[in-house]
């Protein structure tokens, strides 16, 4: 029997949620509660003065007549969802917000475009948080803004061999698979909350607008993207493919992978010709 034993009289209650309590006060809290069981008050009255379910009181007297005194002592918390992100909910939502609201330069970073080193360092810097690039990529994912499924499935595809409305295809210049995206609710959706019951998946929509992506990965992996609200035209790819350009100071061979149907219409009138810096070719399904 708990070494603590209780009757209706003498149950001095704080009326404080459990869940704040401190673990020895919890463990007392758990003795106090099985003791009064034992001493043959009702559960659902315990429940009532203690201020938890009755639920609650089942599982403790449960344990402690299956266990002994060791059910009742504190143990380590396992972390609840969200914890084990170096960024709070709140924080991951500014994050998005920021690369949503423009590229890396509007904020102060010496980046053309959005790249997990550029998320990296803006983290550090207004956070004082530090996360690697491996950590930044489990974000994107996480925030669907980069899947890393999606670039590999994009490395995948295959070169055309005739180059379509973006000039030869240049012998010595970086290769690069692009494509538009735009995040989505997945369908498990039980991630930590940013607000109310939403979440940045679940409501990502509803705290962030329509957004967009225009993506790009490298032969070696690196990643450049921008984000937008709203569709992007005409002028926000030829901004994209200049950024690009400019990244990498060199000529550049683009492979389009994906992009929206009801948007291919731009592609006519898409890139601006750039003979001997810019060669675009379709992968299109």
């Amino acid at each position: 029997m708990p070494r603590t034993s209780a009757t209706i009289a003498d149950l001095n209650v704080t009326g404080r949620d459990a869940r704040s309590l401190s673990p020895d006060a919890l463990e007392a809290l758990r003795r106090r509660a099985v003791a009064a069981v034992e001493a043959g008050v009702t559960r659902a009255e315990v429940a009532r003065l203690f201020g938890v379910s009755r639920k609650t009181v089942g599982a403790w007297v449960a344990a402690y007549q299956r266990e002994g005194d060791d059910a009742l002592r504190p143990r380590r918390r396992g972390r609840r969802p969200g914890e084990q992100f170096a960024l709070s909910p709140a924080q991951q939502a500014w994050v998005v917000r920021t690369v949503v609201d423009g590229p890396p330069e509007v904020c102060g970073l010496p980046h053309r475009l959005w790249t997990r080193q550029a998320i990296a360092e803006l983290v550090r810097r207004e956070f004082g948080i530090l996360v690697s690039s491996a950590t930044v990529s489990q974000y994107l994912a996480r925030w669907e803004l980069v899947e890393e499924q999606r670039l590999l499935d994009m490395r995948r595809r295959p070169v055309l061999s005739q180059p379509v409305g973006g000039g030869e295809w240049l012998p010595e210049a970086e290769v690069l698979w692009l494509a538009w995206t735009r995040p989505h609710a997945p369908a498990e959706s039980r991630r930590a909350a940013v607000a109310g019951r939403q979440n940045l998946l679940t409501g990502f929509r509803d705290h962030f607008g329509d957004v967009n992506v225009l993506l790009a990965v490298s032969s070696r992996g690196l990643v450049f993207f921008q984000a937008r609200r709203g569709p992007f035209d005409t002028r926000h790819a030829d901004e994209f493919t200049t950024r690009l350009l400019d990244q990498f100071g060199r000529g550049i061979n683009v492979v389009v992978c994906d992009w929206p149907r009801r948007h291919r219409e731009l592609l006519r009138s898409w890139p601006t010709p750039r003979p001997g810096r810019l060669s675009v070719r379709f992968a299109l399904r």
